[in-house]
């Protein structure tokens, strides 16, 4: 599972803990049951804003849930799931946009991307991808060449990019993708007054994931000689996050737009695309971590932004915009010191190899560990805290639509 908002289940309130479960495994079935098992690997935690984004605007029914089967990542226990349009479309949006991920890696040769046995297998799951997704796509009026031809157009920009361009031209593909498919989420829901603000809201959405994705590879790209939008076009850290914190800005402007129908559906898109996202900001750039989180708990000295604390890090006199190894940066002659080595990163297939290991012992529900990508260490499912500073939320104190109108509890949105 992979994405860039990644809630903490001790900020949420029970029941909106288990409305956001209730969307993420329904993902995860929508794509077994369209597309096979495998189809699984898609599974993603931002995927699932696109079905919460669908029910939110819909009107609260009784057919809205079903229930699941045991399942290893739940303790083998049975839960109610997400089921219908909205998680159809957000199976469709995640296989095609992994897809294009799968084909970025076999483009790149990155770790077994580079033998051609894999890279062939590689290019062979991700058309069979494209297709599925565009088979789901149609049944629900969704045209997936509009993400097919955004990320299609990626390689393009980045050839163009250089010293000097602006950074936004290479988001942009990515912010037209989601931007698509956050505005089709009104189409379903049979609200066609909320398009523009939705469209809007998934612009900016892209730009931020596609920021955060630099700001967080740029060390291991530094190290493997990667290219990186902000090495590329000289963009240092500090307008990296400028960028990303008027991206917030408009995100949480364009909600205040949309017309939502379910109040409690409504709240947890509230939570996640302002203060999660807010949280995902911060954590990219070393700012802020969950307090007892497995980084925190265990000593890990990576637990964001590798520049924390160096003279290049945002807002650090005489900042740097360019990665280690560079005169006067990070591990350069006469820099700051080379900061820790992140984790290194799986391919896709030995990363699926480990994910499933992780999936048959249950360490993934009962332990804390390994990200079977990444390496960054992950806390369990089913772990317990005492009492968990810094984990207030204001969405916890009211029942409306947009909390942060109707309290008082110190939010900023």
């Amino acid at each position: 599972m992979f994405g860039i908002i990644r809630p903490c289940r001790h900020r949420m309130s029970e029941g909106m803990a288990a409305s956001w479960l209730a969307h993420l495994c329904g993902l995860c079935l929508a794509l077994r049951d369209g597309h096979g098992q495998f189809a699984r690997v898609a599974t993603n935690y931002d995927g699932l804003i696109i079905s919460v984004l669908v029910e939110a605007q819909s009107t609260p029914t009784a057919d809205q849930r079903r229930t699941a089967g045991p399942c290893p990542l739940r303790g083998m226990r049975t839960a109610p799931v997400a089921k219908g349009e909205g998680a159809r479309l957000a199976a469709a949006v995640s296989l095609v946009l992994a897809s294009a991920k799968v084909r970025d890696h076999v483009d790149d040769g990155d770790g077994a991307f580079g033998r051609r046995p894999v890279a062939r297998a590689a290019r062979k799951v991700a058309r069979r991808w494209d297709q599925a997704g565009a088979r789901t796509g149609g049944d629900l009026g969704f045209d997936t060449t509009l993400l097919l031809d955004a990320v299609g157009r990626q390689g393009e920009v980045e050839a163009a990019a250089g010293p000097g361009s602006c950074v936004l031209a290479v988001t942009e593909p990515t912010e037209t993708a989601t931007a698509a498919a956050f505005a089709h989420t009104a189409v379903l829901a049979g609200r066609p007054g909320n398009t523009a603000p939705l469209q809007e809201a998934g612009r900016l959405f892209g730009r931020l994931a596609h920021l955060l994705d630099a700001v967080e590879d740029l060390a291991e790209d530094a190290r493997t000689g990667a290219w990186n939008p902000l090495t590329a076009t000289g963009t240092d850290l500090t307008e990296a996050r400028r960028l990303c914190d008027d991206a917030r800005h408009g995100i949480r402007l364009a909600l205040r737009d949309v017309d939502f129908a379910d109040t409690a559906s409504a709240r947890l898109a509230h939570t996640l695309l302002v203060h999660e996202l807010g949280r995902s900001v911060d954590r990219a750039f070393g700012a802020g971590n969950c307090p007892h989180g497995p980084a925190a708990q265990n000593g890990n000295p990576y637990t964001g932004n590798p520049y924390t604390g160096s003279p290049y890090a945002p807002g650090a006199p005489n900042q740097q915009p360019y990665p280690p190894g560079q005169p006067g940066a990070p591990g350069g002659p006469g820099g700051f010191p080379p900061p820790p080595e992140p984790p290194r990163r799986r391919g896709l297939l030995a990363g699926c190899l480990v994910y499933t290991g992780l999936c048959c012992t249950c360490r993934l529900c009962c332990t804390d560990h390994e990200d079977a990508w990444t390496g960054r260490p992950r806390e369990s499912w089913c772990s317990s805290c005492g009492d968990c500073a810094d984990c207030g939320d204001c969405c916890q104190c009211c029942e409306c639509g947009d909390c942060c109108d109707c309290c008082d509890c110190g939010c900023d949105c």
